[in-house]
Parts: structure tokens; C-alpha cells; sequence
């Protein structure tokens, strides 16, 4: 245990009920991406009390929070504050009742499905021990509450709105994410870690006509559902066996009404990849795909595509990696592991040491209850818990937030404290 964390314990009882109201007010009020305004606020506002040089309106609603300390390694700390559109169905006493108007003007609910809001209060209490003992730790200090994970613009918000010289150029880029796994525990991989992820939007063109005269017609629902049906074929004939990839078509909508073939049918997809040429491979086959089903059909105008979103490999760097995982053993002992493989999700954490040239880390901290995980482990039922996204998601708070909170805080000294760098 370093002398940071050491203060984590110090802390004591005091400090896990003001952040576990902190954390149950954000989870009750979430906002979604790009929006964040209430959530920035109140860590720009929180951070500035601590004593950090605060910059709000980064990219939108980031927030850029400074503390200078003596000479030694700039370390970026990082947390997304963003929820998701969909309603929360946890029955928690805290859960979230939040009504919004959606981009197409339908009513949606809001939700920290993905556990933002746990992120946020991770990096707000380790802020908070840091800017405390000072005299533990040397360097700058670079803590960044990053909005739009969601969408995947929000990284490069900041980025774009960074500035030369605005800030401090980070040594090192820190991050974790709250997942289904034991509470109390975490996992870290050098590597890839996460998957690449691409949505595109597929628009096909026919021509409509009356149902009853399909002569007169190029039909576009019987194109998309051949091209959804080809475009299957792409991972489990035109991938190996032996490289992971995922393409899902979540959307395919045309016409409305039963007698009338309409003009235009959209196919919204998705894909997962682990490797930049299986990536760049996926993406040309999709055009390959869709262009040739629309002329076999003798559709007259090609397949419009729209990059809905898209997600950059997370890859840690090897070496700060092996520097994590010594840190994190003396941490917490065999409650530290190996994730075993790279997870199917996708972050737009990546971007900023992407974009910098800067090595970065991102690890996983557990939030399920231990009982319960080890339950669905016995019954070889863990894709059963509600995982990240589901309306069902929420985090144990006990001992999810000691943990993360020390995991930040550890990370965070492997790099600044100058018994845990030696």
C-alpha cells in the first residue's frame, strides 16, 4: 500500500458516504452526450474547491482540471460523464426518472447504464486525496472529465479543442471503466483491450410502386433483406476462423403501409474488430456487398453510406502496462488479474493518446456483487447479469467505489510517487 492509498483508508467512512451521495445524485440525474451540463458544473465547480486551475467548456461540456505540484511526470487522469437514451429499470431507490426529447423529438428516457457516473466519482475522490497530500507525490497532475463517450465524439471535442500549449502534454494517460466482474476486484491487459467499432448507415434506392403491380417496381425491403442476409456472410465466410469479429444489423426499416413498395428501405450496422487490417477489410466488404446487391436488384442510384459513429482500437502500451499491473499486485494482491482476452466493446478513451502520441492504460474494475457473480459462475450463468447498457445495470456501490477509487489512486502513484516509480 503507497502512501496515497494508505490515505484512502485514513479517510475513512467520511469520505465513501459524501461520494456515495455524490454518486447517487449524478446516477439520479443523467444526461446524455454532448449535454452534460449539470454533470460538468458540479465536478468543474468540486475541482475548483480543491484548489485545480479549472477550464470548462472543453469540446462542449469537458472540463480540463490542473494541479501543479513540483517537478516530475504529467499524468492525465480520465472519466466520462455521458448516460445512454433508454429507461432505467434497476427498482433502486436512487434510479434515474429522467424524460428528454431525443434528436428525433421522441420522448426518451435517461440512464447511467454504462456506470459514467461511478467514473466520475472515482476521479472526483481521487482528485480529492491527491490535491490533499501534496507532500506524497510529485509532478502535474492532468484530471479530464470527458463528455460523448457514448456517441464517440467526445474525445475528439477535446482533442480538437485542446490547443497548443493550452494545457500540459501528458507522460502518461490513465482510465478504467466499472464492468460486470466480482466488486473488489480489477483486470488489466497490455495490448489490445478493446475492440474497434463502427456503425454505418446504409441507405438503399428503388423505386416505389403499388403493391400489386411490383413489376413496376425495384423493390428496396427485398434488396436490404438480401443484403442483410449476404452481408452475414462477411465474418463467417470471408473472416478466419481464428481472428474475432462481430457485424450485427440492429436496424432495417422501409415503407408504411402494406400495399405500397416504397422508394428507399435503411440498414443501420454495426461491427467489432480487433485488428486495423480485419477492420479495414469488413468496411470494404460491406461496400462491395452493398453496391453489388443494389445492381443485381437494378437499383438506379447507388447505396448511400453514413459513418454514424466509429471507435478506434484501445491498445495499452506494453510497457506502462507492466508498470500498472506491478503497482496493482502490491495493491490488491490476487484480487488483480490477467484479463484473459480483449473485451467486444469500445471506448473513445484511445483517441487523446492516439492523437498525442502519448502511451496510455485502461483497466476494468468489478461491480457485481460478489455473491451474486459467484452464483452465475457455479451455474456457468455470468452472460445472464445485467451487463453494461442493460436497464438493469447498477454497480454495487460497496466495494465498487473503494475499489476504483484505490485502483486510480495506485495507478496514479505508480507514475508520481517516487517509492512506487523507483
Amino acid at each position: 500500500m503507497n502512501a496515497l492509498t494508505h490515505a484512502l483508508g485514513e479517510a475513512g467512512p467520511g469520505l465513501m458516504a459524501e461520494l456515495e451521495a455524490f454518486y447517487k445524485d449524478l446516477h439520479q440525474h443523467p444526461e446524455l452526450s454532448m449535454q452534460e451540463f449539470r454533470t460538468a458544473k458540479i465536478a468543474a465547480d468540486a475541482m475548483e474547491g480543491m484548489g485545480y486551475e479549472v477550464t470548462r467548456g472543453v469540446g462542449r461540456t469537458g472540463v480540463v482540471c490542473v494541479l501543479r505540484n513540483g517537478a516530475g511526470p504529467v499524468v492525465m487522469l480520465r472519466a466520462d460523464m455521458d448516460a445512454l437514451p433508454m429507461a432505467e429499470n434497476t427498482g433502486l431507490a436512487y434510479a434515474s426518472t429522467e424524460r428528454v426529447r431525443g434528436p428525433d423529438g421522441d420522448e426518451v428516457g435517461v440512464a447511467h447504464s454504462c456506470g459514467h457516473d461511478m467514473h466520475v466519482t472515482w476521479l472526483i475522490g481521487a482528485a480529492r486525496i491527491l490535491a490533499a497530500r501534496r507532500a506524497d507525490w510529485r509532478g502535474t497532475l492532468l484530471v479530464v472529465f470527458q463528455p460523448g463517450e457514448e456517441t464517440a465524439e467526445g474525445a475528439s471535442a477535446m482533442v480538437q479543442d485542446w490547443g497548443e500549449g493550452r494545457f500540459p502534454k501528458p507522460d502518461i494517460i490513465l482510465g478504467q471503466h466499472v464492468m460486470v466482474g466480482e466488486a473488489g476486484t480489477v483486470s488489466y491487459r497490455p495490448g489490445v483491450t478493446l475492440s474497434a467499432g463502427d456503425s454505418l448507415k446504409i441507405r438503399l434506392f428503388g423505386r416505389g410502386s403499388h403493391g400489386s403491380q411490383p413489376q413496376t417496381a425495384i423493390d428496396p425491403v427485398i434488396m436490404a433483406a438480401a443484403t442483410t442476409l449476404r452481408l452475414q456472410t462477411i465474418v463467417s465466410r470471408e473472416v478466419a476462423p481464428t481472428e474475432p469479429a462481430v457485424l450485427t444489423i440492429g436496424s432495417l426499416q422501409a415503407g408504411t403501409k402494406e400495399n405500397i413498395i416504397p422508394d428507399d428501405a435503411t440498414i443501420k450496422l454495426n461491427m467489432r474488430t480487433f485488428n486495423e487490417d480485419t477492420r479495414e477489410y469488413m468496411l470494404k466488404s460491406i461496400r462491395r456487398i452493398c453496391c453489388a446487391e443494389c445492381d443485381a436488384s437494378g437499383a438506379e442510384r447507388p447505396p448511400e453510406f453514413t459513418t454514424i459513429n466509429s471507435y478506434p482500437l484501445t491498445e495499452n502500451d506494453a510497457a506502462a502496462t507492466q508498470k500498472l499491473a506491478a503497482a496493482f499486485e502490491r495493491q490488491f494482491a490476487g484480487k488483480a488479474s490477467l484479463a484473459p482476452a480483449p473485451a467486444s466493446a469500445s471506448e473513445d478513451f484511445s483517441v487523446f493518446g492516439r492523437s498525442w502520441g502519448v502511451p496510455y492504460v485502461f483497466w476494468f474494475v468489478g461491480g457485481t456483487d460478489p455473491a451474486v457473480y459467484e452464483q452465475a459462475r457455479r451455474d456457468k450463468a455470468i452472460n445472464r447479469i445485467p451487463s453494461n447498457h442493460s436497464p438493469k445495470f447498477a454497480p454495487q456501490i460497496h466495494p465498487t467505489l473503494e475499489t476504483g477509487l484505490a485502483a486510480m489512486l495506485t495507478a496514479a502513484s505508480a507514475w508520481l510517487c517516487a517509492e512506487a516509480a523507483a
